[in-house]
């Protein structure tokens, strides 16, 4: 049976997503294909304003309604601290444990299997914000994994010279896993139990 062109055209959509193969991608656009035309309008809104209605904050690199974002434009966080995160999910899960400092996102880890060096992240930004000296903690809150741990390493030799308190965040986390899938508690005490490195 041969599938009509624009049912075709969303399920190819759906399979450039991560995690997302031809099966899920499948049962996604049939899915969507039973709701009622206006959901299925609010939804295809909501996508394509995604990028628009959303910038990059010019100072810690979340992502945003406005820049400066709402944590750097906040003047109750604590400002002498900033924590050093792979991506943007990563800042909401440590802000949901009740973590109050400033964020630098990366957007990704060193990852040389994949193409990605220092260049393909923000991580020269990091150093001139250290630099104004009113940081005092840098906490490198990188994913426990390989790519991760490669990652704070290179960002404590980008840090090497400066007055300033490298810390890592403590391993109640568990090996392989992420921080937008780690809960509160977790992540609460991997906060408190960082250690310096």
């Amino acid at each position: 049976m041969q599938i009509p062109k624009p049912i075709q055209n969303a399920i190819d959509a759906f399979e450039r997503l991560p995690g997302i193969g031809p099966k899920t991608a499948q049962r996604l656009v049939f899915y969507l294909l039973r709701l009622p035309q206006e959901q299925l309008d609010f939804f295809s809104l909501a996508v394509g304003n995604l990028k628009r209605q959303t910038v990059l904050c010019h100072q810690c690199f979340r992502v945003g309604e406005t820049d400066p974002c709402e944590v750097c434009g906040d003047p109750q966080r604590e400002r002498s601290i900033i924590c050093v995160v792979e991506e943007p999910l990563d800042a909401m899960a440590l802000d949901k444990a009740g973590y109050n400092g400033l964020y630098h996102v990366l957007h990704g880890v060193l990852s040389p299997l994949n193409n990605i060096g220092p260049e393909d992240l923000y991580l020269k930004e990091l150093r001139p914000r250290v630099e104004s000296g009113a940081i005092k903690e840098v906490i490198l809150a990188t994913n426990p994994t390989m790519e991760g741990d490669s990652t704070a390493m290179y960002i404590k030799r980008l840090l090497d010279g400066l007055p300033v308190k490298i810390s890592r965040l403590g391993r109640g986390l568990p090996v392989g896993g992420d921080l937008e899938y780690a809960d509160a508690t977790t992540l609460k005490r991997s906060l408190e139990g960082r250690g310096e490195i």
